[in-house]
């Protein structure tokens, strides 16, 4: 991975492929870049160049104790940062959950930036209950019981690497410390979440919400009714939270084909990307 600074602080990132055309995409919350990196390659392969950013507590980036610095708005300059650390006046932006979210303040905050949007599984208003179900307890233990979790978090990370998705997905959660999921939570509802439906609705970037059934964390209908307030937004059915990860070429090649659409510019970088700092 390569790292960039960002005020005090040191973010991760690694990019696939060689082509013109530069998307970022981000993943979800307490994950890492790992869980996009078969989209990562699929896009490479299909002519683009693919930033994955590990965001501020995340992944390898550094891990703040100040919870104002996990906001999302604050997620969302850090893309902005990323994108002039790379050179690019503007790219794609796309990321699953709260990477998601954090792409639609990066199209609030930095609209200039935004070329177009793919938005995974966003968590809005209809996550609510969802979110207090699954992610309360989990704050709570990482407050409250840090010895314990740090024993059952060792105990896991000490189990094999795998293929599957949700193994996968649920170990990387464990390879952050109590107090840094304890961070990413709090400050999580900190600051303000998602945009408002009046700034959604001046969101004109071309968008692709991809939305799926049977998950109270990320419900169909935030997915849906964030397509229908975006002007030139469109809504792309999944058939899991999985389907990317484990059957990809469907929903891969309705991505490409959005991605292909999209209308040419001359200028796409002022520099060449770095290689590392």
């Amino acid at each position: 991975m390569q790292t960039f600074d960002y005020d005090s602080y040191r973010l991760a990132y690694e990019t696939h492929g060689t082509g013109d055309r530069n998307v970022v995409f981000l993943h979800g919350i307490m994950m890492t870049s790992d869980m996009n990196r078969t989209l990562a390659r699929d896009l490479a392969k299909a002519g683009y160049r693919v930033h994955l950013l590990d965001l501020l507590g995340h992944g390898e980036s550094d891990k703040p104790a100040d919870l104002a610095e996990l906001r999302m708005d604050h997620y969302g300059d850090q893309v902005a940062a990323f994108l002039d650390h790379l050179g690019l006046e503007r790219a794609v932006i796309g990321g699953v959950s709260l990477g998601a979210i954090v792409s639609l303040q990066v199209a609030v905050r930095h609209p200039k930036k935004v070329e177009a949007l793919i938005l995974e599984m966003p968590v809005l208003e209809n996550a609510v209950p969802g979110i207090v179900v699954m992610l309360a307890p989990l704050l709570f233990a990482a407050r409250f019981l840090k010895g314990p979790m740090r024993t059952l978090f060792r105990a896991v990370r000490a189990l094999p690497d795998g293929q599957n998705f949700a193994y996968r997905a649920i170990r990387s959660v464990m390879f952050n410390s109590p107090t840094s999921i304890e961070n990413i939570l709090s400050g999580a509802v900190v600051g303000p979440i998602a945009p408002t439906m009046a700034e959604r609705r001046g969101i004109t970037a071309p968008t692709i919400v991809v939305g799926h059934p049977y998950d109270a964390l990320h419900p169909f209908t935030d997915a849906d009714s964030l397509a229908s307030v975006m002007p030139n937004a469109r809504f792309l059915a999944a058939d899991s939270i999985a389907e990317l990860r484990y059957k990809p070429e469907r929903l891969t090649k309705e991505i490409v084909a959005f991605l292909d659409a999209l209308p040419r510019h001359e200028v796409r970088a002022k520099v060449r990307p770095k290689l590392a700092s």
